[in-house]
C-alpha cells in the first residue's frame, strides 16, 4: 500500500499572509483540503500524512475532521527544515506502506493519472518523481558572475511532487543524511546519495505550487479552464 506525506510546514512569507498558506481558500476550498481529496482518489493511497507548525495541528486536526472522504490520515509537528519535517513523518508510517510519496501541499492541481504513474514508477525502479522539461536556457555561473557553460536544455527537467520512493529505500537515505549531517534540496537527492537511479515521469506545467498571491489567480484560472473543458 501507499502513505502520502505532505509537508505544510512553511511560514508561507512570499505569499504575504499570516495564515498558513496551504489553508487559504482556492475556489472556495482550502488549498490542503483540494490536495488531500485528489490523494484519496487513488486507489491505492491508504493513509496520509500531514505535516503542519506546532501552533497549527489542532486547527489543521479539526479541518479534517469535517472533511468528508479523506483517507487515513494523522497530523503532526514539522521541524526548521523540509527535510526534518519529513523526518517527522516517516516516523508514522503504518506497517503496510510499502511505496511512499512525498507531495508539496500547495500544489492542489495534481492529478489522480500523475500520481498513479509515479507510484508505478516508484514500485518498478526504486525512485521516481514528476517533471517537465525546462522551458528556460539554463546557464552556469562562476563566483564572480560570468557564464561558464549552458547545459543542453534537453537534459534539463523542472522537477515537482509526488516523489516517490520503496519504503526501505527512502527511509536509507534519510537515516543516511541524519548520520552524515547532510541536507538536502529534494528527497530524490537523498535517495540519489545512496546509488539508485530515479525514474523521470511526465508531469504537468499546471501541476504549480502556489507560493505568491499570483500563483493563486493562476491556479484559480487553470480550475476554471478545466470545469469548462
Amino acid at each position: 500500500m501507499v502513505t502520502a506525506i505532505f509537508p505544510a510546514a512553511g511560514a508561507s512569507r512570499r505569499m504575504g499572509s499570516v495564515v498558513n498558506k496551504n489553508l487559504l481558500p482556492l475556489a472556495n476550498e482550502p488549498i490542503l483540503i483540494r490536495t488531500l481529496k485528489i490523494f484519496s482518489q487513488v486507489e491505492r493511497v491508504n493513509f496520509l500524512i500531514v505535516i503542519v507548525a506546532a501552533h497549527e495541528v489542532e486547527t489543521v486536526e479539526k479541518l479534517l475532521r469535517g472533511c468528508d472522504g479523506l483517507k487515513s490520515w494523522r497530523v503532526t509537528i514539522g521541524g526548521s527544515e523540509r527535510q526534518f519535517s519529513i523526518a517527522n513523518g516517516l516516523k508514522l508510517l503504518p506497517d503496510d506502506a510499502e511505496t511512499i510519496l512525498v507531495h508539496d501541499a500547495a500544489r492542489p492541481l495534481i492529478t489522480v493519472q500523475t500520481i498513479n504513474n509515479v507510484i508505478d514508477a516508484a514500485e518498478k525502479f526504486g525512485g521516481a518523481i514528476a517533471a517537465v522539461p525546462a522551458k528556460d536556457t539554463i546557464k552556469f555561473v562562476d563566483a564572480e558572475g560570468f557564464v561558464r557553460h549552458t547545459p543542453p536544455r534537453s537534459e534539463l527537467v523542472a522537477v515537482q511532487t509526488p516523489q516517490g520512493f520503496r519504503r526501505e529505500i527512502l527511509l536509507q537515505a534519510y537515516n543516511r543524511a541524519a548520520q552524515e549531517k547532510f541536507l538536502g534540496t529534494d528527497d530524490a537527492s537523498l535517495v540519489e546519495r545512496l546509488g539508485t537511479r530515479i525514474r523521470i515521469v511526465a508531469g504537468s506545467y499546471d501541476n504549480i505550487k502556489l507560493t505568491t498571491p499570483e500563483d493563486i489567480i493562476i491556479a484559480e484560472t487553470l480550475l476554471r479552464k478545466e470545469v469548462a473543458q
